[in-house]
């Protein structure tokens, strides 16, 4: 079974403070947007992340599911 991989993009450019909260993700902020991509084990560790983004107010833009091909 191939592991499942999110692309979750929030508005803002956000720093290292916020960037602790999501341990084991890359991050990449550009252009007004930052981009959280990794993987994610199961729809409870997703709902997690997305709660996360909800508590640190932050505004969720996508998510997206990606292929490790991707």
């Amino acid at each position: 079974m191939d592991r499942l991989y999110y692309r979750i993009t929030v508005e803002g450019e956000i720093g290292p403070r916020y960037a602790a909260a999501f341990r084991g993700m890359e991050i990449r902020a550009a252009h007004g947007a930052t981009e959280i991509t990794g993987p994610v084990i199961d729809q409870s560790q997703l709902h997690g992340l997305l709660d996360r983004i909800a508590d640190l107010g932050l505004t969720l833009r996508s998510v997206t599911p990606m292929n490790t091909d991707t």
